[in-house]
C-alpha cells in the first residue's frame, strides 16, 4: 500500500512541477534575481547551512542578499511579512521568525532576513525598502509560484536509495533533479559525487563538505566560554537527522555520555530542561551540547545547573572558485535576461 501511495504520490508531484513549466505566466517574478536552495528530503539535507554559506558569499562579490524564508514552525504566526533582520540589526523576534530563520539572522550580518508564506511579498519588501540585490530562496525547492533564475539543489548519497512519501523521505522522485541548474551533494568523497551525478543525470554538481564550529556557551547569566573536543558531553538534537549531528561530534573529539533526539524544531519546555539535565547528570556529562537551531529555542529556559553549549553547522562548496564563478555567471545572466 505505501509503495503504491509512494508512486501517486510523486507522480502528482511531477504533475504540479509541469504544469508550472507549462505555464510561466503562473510564477511571479520578483525584480532583483532569486537563487532558491531546496533539496528533494524532508529536513535535513543541509539547505540553511547552505543558505548561509551563500549569503556570505554573495556579500564578498558585493551584493545585498536577502534570506526570504517562510518560518516554518513559529509560535505566532502572524500575518503579512516579519522582518526579522535588516541587514545591519536584528528588529524581529524568535516567536514570530521561526527558528531557522532566527538563527540565520543571529549569525548574518549585512544580510536581511525576511519571512512569509508569500515569497514574492517578502521578496518584494527587501527590494524597496531594505535594498535587496539578490534573493535566497530558503527551502525553495518546491516553492513553485515564485519564479527564480538559479535552483540549487542538495543532496547526499543516502538519497539515491531512498523512497518518495509515505514510504520514504523524498518529496519528489530522484528525476526531479534534472530541473536544477546545479546539485551540492552533502558529505560525499569525489567518487561518490560522481556516482550522483551519473545517477541524477546532471551535469552541474559541486561537493559540499560539513563542517562544525566551535561549542559555545552562551547562556544568560554565564559566562562565555568554548568547550574542548574530549570534555564528556550529553549531546541533544531535535533536527530531521539527529544520528548525524552526534556522528560529526564524535568525529570532532566529544566524548558522548549520552543522546537524546527530539522531532524537528522541537518547542522545548521547563520540563524537557529538567529532564535533560538530570539524563545528563546521572552518566557523568559536564556539558549538554545541541545545535545551533536547538539552542535558539532553549535560550529562554537558560540557564541550567549544568552549562549548555551549541555548535553550529557550516557547509563549504567545492571547488570554491567554480562554484563563485558559476554563481556570479548565472547573476549576470538573469540581470541579462531582465534588461
Amino acid at each position: 500500500m505505501r509503495r503504491t501511495l509512494s508512486r501517486l504520490y510523486g507522480a502528482a508531484a511531477w504533475r504540479r512541477r509541469r504544469w508550472y513549466a507549462c505555464r510561466p505566466e503562473a510564477r511571479r517574478r520578483l525584480h532583483r534575481p532569486v537563487i532558491s536552495v531546496g533539496g528533494l528530503r524532508v529536513g535535513g539535507s543541509g539547505k540553511t547551512p547552505l543558505t548561509a554559506h551563500l549569503a556570505r558569499l554573495l556579500l564578498a562579490m558585493g551584493e545585498r542578499p536577502a534570506v526570504l524564508s517562510r518560518g516554518y514552525g513559529r509560535d505566532d504566526a502572524v500575518d503579512g511579512v516579519v522582518v526579522v533582520r535588516e541587514a545591519g540589526r536584528i528588529v524581529g523576534r524568535l516567536t514570530t521568525a521561526g527558528d531557522e530563520p532566527w538563527m540565520l539572522a543571529r549569525s548574518l550580518d549585512g544580510v536581511s532576513v525576511v519571512v512569509s508564506p508569500d515569497r514574492y511579498l517578502a521578496g518584494r519588501l527587501a527590494e524597496v525598502h531594505l535594498g535587496a540585490t539578490v534573493h535566497l530562496l530558503d527551502d525553495g525547492f518546491q516553492h513553485l509560484p515564485l519564479a527564480r533564475g538559479t535552483d540549487l539543489l542538495v543532496v547526499s548519497p543516502s538519497d539515491l536509495e531512498a523512497a518518495v512519501l509515505p514510504a520514504g523521505p523524498l518529496r519528489e522522485r530522484l528525476s526531479t533533479a534534472r530541473c536544477a541548474d546545479a546539485v551540492v551533494v552533502v558529505g560525499a568523497t569525489e567518487e561518490q559525487r560522481g556516482a550522483v551525478a551519473d545517477r541524477l543525470e546532471v551535469s552541474r554538481c559541486f561537493g559540499a563538505r560539513r563542517r562544525l564550529g566551535a561549542a559555545l556557551v552562551r547562556a544568560p547569566r554565564v559566562k562565555p566560554g568554548e568547550v574542548a573536543p574530549g570534555t564528556p558531553v550529553f549531546a541533544v538534537a531535535g533536527i530531521a537527522r539527529p544520528q548525524r549531528f552526534f556522528d560529526d561530534l564524535r568525529d570532532a573529539g566529544f566524548v558522548l555520555r549520552g543522546t537524546r533526539a527530539f522531532r524537528d524544531h522541537h518547542p522545548y519546555s521547563s520540563r524537557d530542561c529538567a529532564r535533560l539535565q538530570e539524563a545528563a547528570r546521572s552518566v557523568g556529562a559536564e556539558v549538554i551540547l545541541t545545535t545551533e537551531k536547538d539552542g535558539v529555542r532553549l535560550e529562554s529556559l537558560l540557564p541550567l545547573v549544568l552549562p549548555v553549549a551549541t555548535v553550529a553547522l557550516a557547509l563549504e562548496v567545492e571547488p570554491a572558485d567554480t562554484f563563485r564563478a558559476f554563481l556570479a555567471e548565472r547573476l549576470a545572466a538573469e540581470r541579462s535576461a531582465a534588461a
